[in-house]
């Protein structure tokens, strides 16, 4: 059976594991989920999309802002009946605010409104970002009370609660009928407010063997693993939780016994503390899995270290790869780790390929063009 958006497999949690120690600045966890009997399948570079709900702490906080009754019966995104409460529990995106819920409360607040209305102007769509950081739906109706909502009205202003997707953590020829995942857990504080990641927390905190989770796969086509009879190296950088799906490429690696040479690149603050999976990866250099291991942690010393300083440092070895054909996958933090690791990989090929900067950005592109600079990031 195809599971998908409108008809998700639910799925049971298994297992779950904190992989951050105590002292660790992050809360870094592996969660296993039984898919038997599903008949789903997967493959390494594949994602897995979790339809959550919202926390209710952060419900009932809307509804008294609001000061509306939770037991309201109204239209929800999904096009159903149902009580506002069990909407904005199930259905509405309630943290983020859109657009269309600022105009409308700027038109409700008024003058209240004049620190931030200016910025709904298209051409002030930064300063709006700049704004919104750190700011939620709930921070805007606190300081309007004077702006009222029908119940249908708030909710035609939210967005409809998406699905998040996790890199897979694991091969379903190494554990048939399970999934992995390795998620952090995003909570923060802003402007007097403990703020949660809607996922992450659900996974970490709203959750037990008995919670229904809806999933389905997302197909990660342009993350995939050679032939096992290829012996095309792949060069693996995962800092982070973006180790997920490197995790998967080594069990099925090993479960296929490929014949390529593979290197890995992990990173994270202090090895004590946030070194995720470190037993897995020296069992598989002990046997031949893996290669070579080059580990970056960015707090161990008194100036930082991250994953594209490693690959610099390698620069010769890392030349030799590209030049024998490896394939360079990338999987993390898009903002910043993905950039960094781009610019190291530009100037590996200027430095060691004796390159200028626009041959070695004409080489990048032909990585890409031939698939062997493949990036899960996000």
């Amino acid at each position: 059976m195809a599971y998908n958006l409108k008809n998700p497999y639910i799925a049971k949690l298994t297992r779950a594991e904190m992989l951050t120690k105590p002292g660790s600045g992050k809360d870094t966890r592996h969660y296993e989920i039984d898919l038997k009997g599903s008949g789903m399948e997967f493959l390494p570079g594949d994602s897995l999309a979790v339809k959550a709900t919202n926390c209710p702490e952060l419900v009932e906080d809307l509804l008294q802002a609001l000061k509306l009754d939770g037991d309201t019966v109204v239209t929800s995104p999904t096009k159903e009946e149902k009580t506002l409460r069990e909407t904005l529990f199930r259905d509405c995106a309630i943290t983020a605010p859109d657009k269309k819920f600022l105009k409308l409360l700027a038109e409700k607040a008024g003058n209240g409104a004049a620190e931030w209305a200016g910025l709904l102007e298209p051409e002030k769509k930064a300063d709006l970002a700049d704004y919104l950081w750190g700011r939620e739906i709930i921070d805007f109706l606190l300081a309007h009370p004077e702006a009222s909502f029908e119940a249908q009205e708030f909710v035609s202003t939210l967005k409809k609660l998406t699905v998040r997707l996790y890199s897979i953590a694991s091969s379903l020829k190494a554990y048939p009928e399970q999934v992995h995942l390795t998620v952090a857990t995003v909570t923060y504080e802003s402007f007097g407010r403990k703020r949660k990641g809607v996922c992450s927390t659900f996974l970490a905190d709203r959750i037990d063997e008995t919670t229904p989770i809806p999933t389905f796969i997302t197909p990660g086509k342009g993350f995939r693993l050679p032939d096992p009879e290829d012996e095309t190296p792949i060069i693996m950088i995962g800092p982070g939780t973006g180790i997920a799906p490197f995790r998967a490429f080594l069990q099925e690696r090993r479960a296929t016994q490929a014949k390529g040479k593979a290197w890995l690149f992990f990173g994270d603050q202090r090895r004590d503390y946030d070194y995720l999976y470190d037993t897995e990866w020296g069992d598989y250099l002990k046997d031949g899995i893996l290669h070579r291991l080059d580990l970056a942690f960015s707090r161990d010393q008194d100036y930082k270290i991250y994953v594209q300083h490693r690959m610099k440092e390698a620069a010769a070895e890392f030349w030799s790869w590209l030049e024998d054909g490896a394939i360079v996958y990338v999987c993390g933090d898009a903002s910043r780790m993905a950039k960094d690791v781009d610019r190291a990989l530009h100037e590996i090929v200027m430095e060691e390929g004796g390159r200028s900067e626009e041959e070695a950005a004409a080489y990048v592109e032909q990585l890409r063009k031939d698939k062997r600079y493949r990036r899960d990031v996000y």
